[in-house]
């Protein structure tokens, strides 16, 4: 990439913007953190001793205010912000990256898509793991045409976390856009339509185990895709023993995969994209990939082992900086995550009504 770095800035250092957000960008070519909005003193402390020239602001005004220093926006702040900052990123005249959820609702993403539109800028949304490594190696079997046609896809996101954390994220106020089904959930579905297409129909269970908690902690959500193939997706705090990653019958052959991409705790642990082995399991460890075969289980040798590709999440930024300098396609639009917003919110209303929801 060449010329001058755009000049990208991070609303937000909790988790999503100190952990994901600011290490992608300041290792993507073409990109530079130039500021870091947030009003806490610790996390202003922390973003200067990560990132030692970076500006602070300590509110989005601030930051907007001064739009003409700036060639993209990404918001990582909590999700109920999401609409109105992005909304009025996009009339300052900048191009914007919104952390899922973009919106509690369909429509507000399609509004939001639609001011886009007419301002002529980026709106992408952060769905990183579509770069995960177990999920870019389904894609290749898949199109490979190694399961055969796909049945039935088994997808598990879950967790042991008997005590809730606390925080916007597990309340129970529709405000937050809190709870599993929109947190866990907009990965999980996205996956799904990715692979599949869209869904017809959608039935869920949505549950709060945990003494305590206020939002859903343990969700369910069944789709039937246009295509015929069936998704049965799992989201959960409370799952004490954990299930595959996925697990995906064709009619040739089915792909079990456990464990979580490695990605995520490389980031926590400070380690930076670009460092070598980034995103691979452990090559030495081929407990770690999936097997494929078919009538056999997995855990008693069934089926060979497939190498698993390494995880990439540096490629989104990468094609976000290509989008902006060269106009290659958005990663991932807003209008994507309207039509996986169409699912969780009849998700949301199946589980509370106990019907299935047609689309």
């Amino acid at each position: 990439m060449t010329g001058t770095p755009l000049r990208v800035g991070l609303v937000g250092y909790g988790l999503a913007g100190s952990v994901f957000h600011a290490p992608l960008i300041a290792t993507t070519e073409g990109l530079t953190l130039d500021t870091v909005v947030t009003s806490n003193p610790q996390r202003q402390e922390q973003a200067r001793a990560e990132f030692p020239d970076v500006r602070l602001a300590s509110g989005p005004d601030e930051l907007f205010a001064r739009a003409g220093e700036l060639d993209l926006v990404v918001l990582a702040s909590p999700n109920k912000t999401h609409v109105p900052l992005a909304t009025a990123a996009l009339k300052a005249g900048l191009p914007v990256v919104v952390d899922k959820p973009i919106a509690g609702t369909a429509a507000e993403a399609r509004d939001l898509a639609a001011l886009a539109d007419e301002r002529g800028l980026l709106l992408s949304v952060f769905q990183n793991r579509r770069w995960d490594n177990d999920f870019l190696t389904l894609r290749r079997l898949i199109a490979e045409g190694e399961l055969g046609d796909v049945w039935r896809f088994e997808s598990r996101f879950e967790r042991w976390r008997p005590q809730p954390k606390g925080g916007w994220r597990e309340s129970g106020d529709p405000a937050e856009i809190g709870g599993l089904l929109y947190d866990l959930g907009s990965h999980v579905v996205d996956q799904a339509l990715v692979l599949f297409g869209p869904a017809t129909q959608v039935y869920a269970e949505a549950v709060v185990r945990r003494a305590g908690a206020e939002a859903d902690d343990d969700t369910f959500i069944a789709l039937t895709h246009a295509n015929g193939v069936r998704s049965h997706l799992h989201v959960s705090a409370t799952a004490a023993q954990l299930g595959p990653r996925f697990r995906v019958l064709g009619s040739q052959a089915g792909y079990v995969k456990y464990g979580l991409d490695p990605q995520e705790a490389a980031l926590r642990e400070g380690t930076r994209p670009g460092t070598e082995g980034w995103g691979a399991e452990n090559a030495e460890n081929d407990a770690l990939w999936g097997r494929i075969g078919s009538g056999e289980s997995p855990l008693t040798g069934g089926g060979r082992p497939v190498p698993t590709l390494p995880g990439d999440y540096p490629a989104y930024y990468a094609a976000v900086t290509a989008a902006l300098r060269d106009g290659a396609p958005n990663p991932v639009t807003a209008r994507e995550a309207a039509d996986a917003l169409d699912v969780l919110e009849a998700a949301r209303r199946s589980a509370r009504d106990g019907v299935a929801v047609r689309l």
